[in-house]
This record gives structure tokens, C-alpha cells and sequence, in this order.
């Protein structure tokens, strides 16, 4: 599902060379080097009428009757859920990452990240709410490397879908139904059986 990812130094680095020059001022917000949680700041790619645009935007929605905030939604049930329908369909996202956190039913910690080692792209919208821009991610069905820990994971795009994403409404669909490539799981602790099963 998504509650935590972690961002380093190296990600400011690959997004501002990807982004059309002039908005890193917007990332003073952004620390770098930690764990994001929901209602913090995070580097986000929009698309803007120069191009990609690199901006810091705060993570989650208000609640409705303010009740916390509401940070993924289900790429399946997206298009037609009213609170998403603005954000999924003109103001669309990628938030990168260099890998995020899941717990299973025993509250163990799993980290994923890609097996090649580059930036993850979460895909996500945002729109203006409470006088800023606040952003979701998107999650689906969990693949094979996520399956054992959570049924769902975030929806991930290739680098090469970035622009595909944020700029081509045709595409949203497609990219909606896809499923993420595999992840390389790291686990702190977990549970030894005692026998065999």
C-alpha cells in the first residue's frame, strides 16, 4: 500500500536533469537522505506546457470531514471515484523513490526496490487543495516479488513512461491495467519456523 518511501541525494541529481531548468527552488522544503510519510514534502515530476516540471508538492489528500489524509488510491477504481476525478485526469505524477516500505500481518518490514538499483517512478496525481498541491500515489494488485508481504504495492513505471504518463491522456489506461516489474526484497527480521511444514 504505500505509507513510507525513502529519498536520497542522488534522486535530486537524476530529476533535475530530467526537468526543465528554473523550479529547484521549489525543493528547499524537501530534506534529503530520509523517509517520506504522508503529509510531508517530496520531489514530484509534473508536466508543464515547457515540459517536465521538478516542484516539491505535499503528500495526501484531506480526509473527507477531516479525517487524516488519503495518500494511494486503486489504479482499478480511480476513474471513477469523484474526489480523483480532476487530479487522474489532467494533473498526473511520478513521485520517485530509491525504495519504499510494506509490513505483513506480523507488522515485519519489508524493503523493495528496483533489482537494478535505479530510481523507482511511482505513478500518482496531485491537484490543488488547501491552497497547495498535494499528491497521491497510485497502487495495484501486488506482483510476485510483493505477494508474500501485502496484496498491494504502488504502481510503477518505467523511465522511459515518464513523459508517456504526465503528458498523453490516451495513455492513462493502459498504464492503469499494467503490471509493475518485479522488485528485490530486503527483510530485517524474519520469522524461522521451527519445523518443517
Amino acid at each position: 500500500m504505500c505509507s513510507i518511501f525513502y529519498i536520497d541525494n542522488t534522486i535530486l541529481q537524476d530529476m533535475i536533469k530530467m526537468a526543465v531548468p528554473g523550479r529547484e527552488r521549489d525543493l528547499e522544503r524537501v530534506c534529503f537522505a530520509r523517509d517520506i510519510r504522508p503529509t510531508e514534502w517530496a520531489p514530484v515530476l509534473t508536466w508543464s506546457e515547457n515540459g517536465i516540471r521538478l516542484s516539491s508538492q505535499r503528500w495526501g489528500y484531506p480526509g473527507i470531514r477531516n479525517t487524516g489524509v488519503i495518500i494511494n488510491a486503486r489504479a482499478e477504481s480511480v476513474r471513477d471515484k469523484k474526489i480523483f476525478e480532476n487530479g487522474i485526469r489532467y494533473h498526473r505524477a511520478v513521485i520517485p523513490a530509491s525504495h519504499f516500505y510494506e509490513w505483513n500481518t506480523n507488522k515485519e518490514k519489508s524493503t523493495f526496490r528496483r533489482s537494478d538499483g535505479k530510481v523507482l517512478y511511482m505513478a500518482g496525481f496531485f491537484d490543488m487543495l488547501e491552497n497547495e498541491e498535494r499528491f497521491v500515489i497510485l497502487t495495484t494488485q501486488a506482483n510476485k516479488s510483493m505477494q508474500n508481504v501485502h496484496d498491494r504495492m504502488p504502481l510503477i513505471l518505467e523511465k522511459d513512461q515518464i513523459e508517456l504518463w504526465l503528458r498523453n491522456g490516451n495513455a492513462i489506461d493502459e498504464i492503469l491495467r499494467q503490471i509493475p516489474a518485479e522488485l528485490k526484497r530486503h527483510a530485517e527480521y524474519e520469522q524461522m519456523m521451527l519445523f518443517p511444514v
